[in-house]
């Protein structure tokens, strides 16, 4: 070969290798943008809504959506939550029980930053710094960090909002509750760290909740390749009542049969579906006699229902929407999603609940509810409510979907397992490949308390608690380990009794065993007292007397 044919041939060979460099430096320079492993995470948390009130766990209320998820997805027949809205989320977002966190009661209120401070570091009523959020972790491990909803969890002092605690962005209410068409004072809104207004005249809290969330997650795909934590924390179905009349009109007339037949008619479809056994027994009725009120209370009390059924629609419709742009962006598949209530259904308000009923259907109104005989309802088929620790107050639904991980023949099944809060910490560390730290920030940092669910959501029949696991709230007690729970409830410190129940035989708490199996009494009361005093609980004739000496100063 020539001279001449040598250097064309070299200068084929050097064109081809350059092209081929380029294209590899372009491969590796887009690979971050397109090839993202660690998947997002979606967790979702409604409020006050009850075991049953959502269709796939047997109700008559439509949430297509959700029942969408469930059939993607997996459930869980056994999951607990903390029995009040500020514990439980303590719990949730740190992977701890609420004492180790310093809300072993209740948050600060907005109107006193003093409220549920006992001056013990279990009871501070602020999330402490000897715990790490989920936001806090996930961040560390590459995560933009997001959240739309309410918070809860500390109200004085900027120091104690999500974007001091782990959050890259932040919309929503600080308190615990608000009115839905109108947000405002100390029960405003919050955006970032700035005070915010309601915009337009069709305000509702948990469209705007949901329209945060959107904006959040689409800015994260246009302006980054981190993957995304979104906690989209809702109000819904909390009181006040408050709903759309469209929402509301699908449900009116539909409860004058009433909450006991109501109860009935669920209890059969729970069955059928699977979501309790065939020998779960319907625990006692536990409100008004239905037959006994008049037209009029009964045509009052189908409303305040119906408002309420509405409520948990609209939740519903807005993870739809949630879902569609994570559809149409393409990140559905590799999306972890989780749903689940922050406690049972609440009984706040008396048999017939609170509130002039000339504010129902109206924007009116902050103490609208719907009272303790429909609680009764929506916990079917458990006894007790949010405060209380039996299952009616602790049990929640859990539907998790992953279809990039889930596998489809696991599709709208049931997990066997059952798992408590603290779980969701270990499960989100676990799936982002994420460290829990043993300090953060100059500050040493209490164990995890929870174990990962993915084996329980891969299918895998693995057992993840062979250890006991803890309620306290108010007084209220519990333990289970295994099938045995064991449970009492505070009236005062001369009367408390323990209970004790095979919750596998008898999950609606209705057959006790304490005097019949003394030695499992004796066991899981001596590891409650134990875990009482290591996370630093308090006699809770102890915190009412705190309580009233305060009132008195005051």
């Amino acid at each position: 070969m020539n001279s001449k044919k040598l250097t064309a041939f070299a200068a084929i060979i050097f064109f081809f290798l350059s092209s081929f460099s380029i294209i590899l430096i372009n491969v590796k320079r887009d690979k971050p943008k397109t090839a993202n492993k660690k998947p997002n995470i979606l967790l979702i948390m409604a409020d006050d809504m009850g075991y049953s009130d959502i269709g796939c766990y047997g109700s008559e209320i439509k949430t297509p959506n959700l029942d969408r998820l469930a059939q993607k997805g997996i459930r869980f027949k056994e999951f607990y939550n903390g029995a009040r809205c500020c514990p439980t989320r303590a719990s949730l977002i740190t992977g701890l029980y609420p004492h180790q966190t310093g809300i072993g009661h209740m948050s600060n209120d907005p109107e006193d930053s003093t409220a549920f401070n006992y001056g013990t570091p279990a009871y501070q009523g602020y999330l402490n710094k000897k715990c790490v959020t989920i936001a806090e972790v996930l961040k560390s491990s590459g995560y933009e960090t997001l959240m739309s909803g309410k918070w809860h969890l500390g109200y004085h002092g900027k120091e104690k909002w999500p974007l001091q605690r782990g959050f890259d962005k932040y919309y929503g209410i600080l308190a615990g509750a608000t009115n839905y068409f109108n947000p405002s004072g100390a029960r405003g809104l919050t955006l970032m760290d700035e005070v915010a207004e309601p915009t337009g005249q069709n305000y509702y809290t948990t469209d705007a909740f949901t329209d945060y969330a959107i904006q959040f997650i689409k800015e994260n795909r246009q302006q980054n390749t981190k993957p995304f934590f979104m906690y989209l924390s809702y109000t819904s179905p909390h009181w006040p009542l408050n709903a759309f009349k469209t929402d509301i009109d699908k449900y009116r007339g539909k409860y004058k049969m009433g909450w006991n037949k109501l109860r009935t008619e669920r209890f059969a479809q729970m069955k059928k579906m699977g979501i309790i056994d065939q020998n779960v027994k319907l625990s006692l009725q536990d409100g008004a006699d239905w037959d006994k009120l008049s037209d009029e209370q009964k045509d009052e009390m189908d409303y305040r229902m119906a408002i309420y059924a509405a409520q948990i629609d609209r939740m519903d419709q807005n993870i739809g929407r949630v879902l569609s742009e994570l559809e149409k962006s393409g990140q559905l598949d590799n999306t972890l999603i989780m749903f689940l209530s922050d406690n049972g259904a609440c009984a706040e308000g008396g048999n017939l609940g609170m509130g002039l009923k000339e504010n129902l259907g109206t924007k009116k109104g902050y103490a609208l509810s719907y009272g303790q005989s429909w609680a009764n309802a929506s916990n079917t088929p458990f006894r007790k409510f949010k405060h209380w620790v039996n299952e009616g107050g602790i049990s929640t639904p859990l539907i998790v979907s992953w279809p990039k991980s889930i596998a489809k023949s696991l599709n709208g099944k049931f997990a066997n397992q059952y798992g408590f809060l603290p779980d969701i910490m270990a499960t989100l560390i676990d799936v982002a490949g994420a460290k829990y730290p043993t300090t953060y920030q100059g500050n040493n940092i209490m164990a995890l308390e929870g174990k990962s669910l993915v084996p329980a959501i891969l299918g895998k029949e693995q057992t993840i608690h062979q250890e006991p696991i803890f309620w306290e709230h108010e007084g209220n007690s519990a333990v289970r380990l295994g099938n045995f729970k064991l449970v009492k409830e505070f009236k005062n410190v001369n009367t408390d009794r323990w209970e004790l129940y095979d919750l596998a035989k008898d999950r609606s708490e209705v057959n006790n065993l304490a005097t019949l199996i003394p030695k499992k009494v004796k066991e899981l009361s001596q590891a409650y007292g134990k875990w009482a005093k290591m996370v630093g609980v308090l006699p809770y004739d102890e915190v009412l007397k705190f309580r009233k000496n305060k009132q008195k100063k005051e």
